[in-house]
């Protein structure tokens, strides 16, 4: 399974060119998925890309991030730590088998997401500005459906699925500091993953978020890393 292009189908930048062989992308620098270079091609002047890429990048404001993953050109994660680029955020992949779990919690699911949804999810993964505008652009660029569980209007817990194909991506998985340890999250998980395969992702030093993945049925399957200048 590709999950490379899973990840970048899932969670689509707004600008992409492409760059012999190599896909840079562009979403108003939030999140570093879709403001990264994929290096999948083999392009006949490396250093050539590399400064391409850099350019994009600094034209837009933004250091230039490379995903590294399984699809990326052999060698080149070695020659950008040989030239400076820090190696940063190392996530693992989990998937899931057939997925049957029942929710324990009244959940709340809808094609787009609404106010309420985006405003507790952007409290707790709100890393880049007060303006998540630019976050629901990313969210909503494929069909996906939103869940929630809901106590006097308020979405405790949130998380978004990506139906592809014979796998279903959860992304957004995030839950209220004051609301957590109820098991909001794990009936917000299965109401997403529905009775299919899932796979989703998260950062190695996450350890929390990845034993209680585990407990739900996921094992990892891969993973990748950024190196950023």
């Amino acid at each position: 399974m590709d999950f490379d292009q899973l990840l970048d189908e899932a969670w689509p930048s707004y600008e992409r060119e492409d760059a012999d062989g190599w896909i840079l992308r562009w979403a108003d620098g939030v999140t570093k998925r879709a403001n990264s270079v994929l290096p999948w091609g083999v392009p006949e002047d490396l250093e050539g890309a590399i400064e391409r890429a850099e350019k994009f990048y600094a034209d837009r404001g933004l250091p230039c991030v490379f995903s590294i993953g399984s699809r990326s050109m052999p060698g080149i994660d070695e020659v950008l730590g040989e030239r400076g680029y820090r190696l940063v955020d190392e996530v693992s992949i989990m998937k899931a088998g057939p997925y049957a779990r029942v929710p324990e919690h009244r959940v709340r699911v809808e094609d787009a997401p609404w106010d309420g949804w985006m405003e507790s999810w952007w409290a707790v993964d709100g890393r880049f500005g007060d303006d998540y505008e630019p976050a629901r652009r990313i969210a909503t660029g494929v069909p996906a459906r939103y869940a929630a569980v809901e106590e006097d209007g308020v979405a405790l817990a949130v998380g978004r699925a990506v139906p592809q194909g014979d796998v279903t991506g959860i992304y957004c998985m995030a839950t209220l500091p004051q609301a957590r340890r109820r098991g909001l999250a794990r009936s917000v998980l299965r109401a997403l993953a529905g009775d299919g395969g899932a796979y989703l992702v998260v950062t190695r030093q996450n350890v929390g978020a990845q034993a209680f993945y585990r407990s739900e049925g996921f094992d990892e399957v891969g993973a990748y890393h950024y190196r950023v200048k």
